[in-house]
């Protein structure tokens, strides 16, 4: 069965990204028309300066929330030089496999005074409280609470997932993991494979931390940071077509969904294509399809530059000030 199923894994991304891109392709064949018509203001690019801005903020903060979870395991790492690594290291999710920022922050750590078990679950542990963020938000803006809102994700669907990310971030949950990981380390390889992870029971492992408290604190910081990237995103959509009031909540709900999935959806680096054609999916009856196609590409573009930003400073920073 696993034979069968790492057989198939490589057919299943390429399937989901073919069958991403062909919606992706057809919408905007079906609404080309509209696109062409859409015109950018002024005050639409002073919109979109805004939200890079507020992109590029998110990122920065998401850096230090990581940090907070460090901070979780009682393994706490200079401010500057955690910033310079998860801001240097994020841009590699755009790579096929989408795991070479897990790997170059899990290589950086375990280079300190830190256990291997530690970095590997403070990276992994990331995009779980992030997932619950994600789920929050996306129940917070669902139809039960705002109203009807059309293409709203079932709440029963949020519920369960967010209940199940929310057990496996506990404590109980967590520490026997850390017990497991410990027993990893770094292999001592040549250059090119330096770094990879092995099972080494000739040495003992060495002493891992372990989670004393629920994660709250990180959990609420990654509230912030999906908020944040919510607000770039409606700032785009703004800079296509007035948004009112009422929308704001299905808005975010929606945004916060696609990203999840672009998360969480294998075969998609950086979740190209997956978050674009979840957005358009559930939002092209509240807005023109036109408006939406121009909000998400403007904002793939947006995000990539605050990114890249973000990770090109980083590294002229962490150049300057080696720790």
């Amino acid at each position: 069965m696993n034979r069968l199923r790492s057989q198939l894994k490589p057919f299943l991304r390429w399937a989901i990204l073919g069958a991403t891109l062909f919606f992706l392709i057809k919408t905007l064949k079906d609404n080309a028309a509209s696109v062409a018509q859409l015109q950018i203001t002024g005050s639409s690019w002073i919109a979109l300066a805004i939200a890079l801005g507020v992109t590029f903020l998110a990122h920065l903060w998401s850096g230090w929330v990581w940090l907070w979870i460090l901070r979780e395991f009682d393994r706490p790492v200079p401010l500057g030089w955690g910033l310079s690594v998860y801001l240097t290291t994020n841009i590699a999710k755009y790579l096929p496999g989408n795991v070479w920022h897990f790997y170059g922050r899990i290589s950086a750590i375990a280079k300190r005074d830190v256990p291997l078990a530690v970095a590997v679950l403070s990276v992994l542990l990331e995009p779980l409280l992030m997932a619950a963020s994600a789920l929050i938000i996306a129940g917070l803006g669902s139809s039960t609470l705002w109203g009807t809102a059309p293409g709203s994700v079932p709440p029963i669907l949020l519920g369960l997932g967010l209940g199940a990310v929310l057990v496996g971030i506990h404590p109980q949950i967590l520490n026997p993991i850390i017990q497991v990981l410990s027993k990893l380390k770094l292999k001592k390889a040549p250059p090119k494979t330096e770094g990879l992870l092995e099972v080494s029971p000739e040495s003992p492992p060495p002493t891992a931390a372990k989670l004393t408290r629920y994660p709250l604190l990180p959990l609420l910081g990654e509230l912030g940071f999906l908020l944040l990237r919510g607000g770039g995103f409606i700032l785009t959509v703004q800079a296509m077509t007035p948004v009112q009031p009422g929308q704001l909540p299905p808005l975010m709900g929606a945004f916060s969904f696609a990203w999840l999935l672009g998360l969480v959806v294998p075969g998609a680096p950086g979740g190209i294509g997956i978050f674009e054609a979840t957005a358009i999916a559930l939002l092209d009856q509240q807005f023109s399809p036109a408006a939406i196609l121009g909000a998400v590409a403007f904002y793939r573009l947006i995000s990539v530059v605050a990114e890249a930003s973000a990770a090109a400073i980083a590294a002229l920073i962490g150049k300057g000030n080696p720790a």
